[in-house]
């Protein structure tokens, strides 16, 4: 799954850090980033062990309850 952060529709209401504080976190103006990275794309490995599908849903999670888009998925064969 390849995740796409957009800064600037982010709101900074903090949906995606309560959903997947082990992947998302913020920046100095409260703007999601990716947890200790600074890069707009992250690319997520393939989720066949459970502590892995575990991570997979946290950011379904975070993606669908994003009120303004800012992150987006995308499934990546």
């Amino acid at each position: 799954m390849k995740i796409t952060l957009i800064p600037e529709k982010c709101i900074a209401c903090g949906l995606c850090h309560q959903y997947a504080s082990n992947i998302f976190d913020y920046d100095d103006a409260g703007i999601v980033k990716f947890f200790a990275e600074n890069e707009l794309i992250k690319q997520f490995g393939d989720f066949s062990d459970n502590a892995s599908i575990e991570e997979q849903e946290k950011l379904v999670q975070a993606v669908k309850h994003c009120p303004t888009g800012a992150i987006i998925a995308e499934l990546v064969r």
